[in-house]
């Protein structure tokens, strides 16, 4: 089983990037993030090629999205246990795959919006951790994939990319990381790279690209179960270099049979 998460940066802009990605990988699950459109504005273009599509969408901002060969039981739209503004934009969908839960995210930045959109970001931690272990605690083999916004240790950025009060790499956010990932699951790269460089996004600017000054701020999460039968996690950087690009890349988790 493939599945893949992506922050597109844009699916009308990136339509036929995205169909021939998954024309030639063609994993059983991939999150979007950052679709960037409402659920009407999402291109028709993936259900003509026998794509299956669920959106939570956002006008010109934020939105979620998951593709498949089949059709997917979603069993939620948004983050349980959130409030306030974050809790009405398009961050999250969970699917219903077989006996597995998988959560697509694109939590919030942080570096927007003061002492509330940073307040935003460390909630929406808080609500996944305890989707996670209301998860756990049921025996529900689950991943939770996306955008997570933090650079987890100082590893996970490349040196000077990013300032020491960035929301990205502040204590709090890397506690509330903690406190998720120590809940019980398994941060699906560095159990199979528990060292160097694996960056999923560059910036557009100053020449993050060709300098190789990225970021490892795209994760996936499983719990223990799913944990058990991880055979691989692909970075697919090939797509950074291809015209028009996303500023992120398409990180494929592979899991075996049970």
């Amino acid at each position: 089983m493939k599945i893949a998460t992506w922050n597109i940066n844009s699916i009308r802009t990136r339509a036929d990037a995205v169909l021939e990605w998954l024309e030639r990988v063609q994993p059983d699950l991939l999150f979007l993030q950052e679709i960037k459109c409402t659920d009407e504005q999402f291109p028709s273009l993936f259900a003509e090629h026998g794509w299956h599509a669920e959106t939570v969408g956002q006008k010109a901002y934020n939105g979620v999205a998951v593709l498949s060969r089949t059709p997917l039981d979603v069993t939620t739209r948004a983050l349980p246990g959130l409030d306030g503004a974050v809790a009405e934009q398009a961050r999250y969908i969970e699917v219903a795959f077989g006996d597995l839960r998988a959560g697509g995210l694109y939590l919030p930045n942080g570096n927007s919006g003061g002492d509330g959109g940073f307040a935003g970001k460390i909630a929406f931690f808080d609500a996944l951790a305890a989707r996670a272990r209301a998860f756990l605690e049921n025996d529900q083999d689950a991943i939770f994939l996306g955008d997570y916004n933090v650079c987890p240790t100082d590893e996970d950025y490349a040196p000077g990319a990013l300032a020491p009060d960035d929301a990205l790499v502040r204590p709090e956010t890397r506690a509330a990381w903690r406190r998720l990932v120590w809940s019980g699951l398994t941060d699906a790269v560095r159990a199979l790279r528990p060292s160097g460089r694996a960056y999923t996004f560059w910036d557009y600017q100053a020449g993050c690209w060709d300098r190789d000054r990225g970021l490892r701020i795209d994760h996936a999460l499983l719990t223990p179960r799913m944990a058990e039968r991880l055979q691989d996690v692909a970075i697919d950087r090939d797509a950074r270099g291809r015209p028009q690009p996303s500023d992120h890349v398409p990180l494929v988790v592979t899991l075996g049979d049970d």
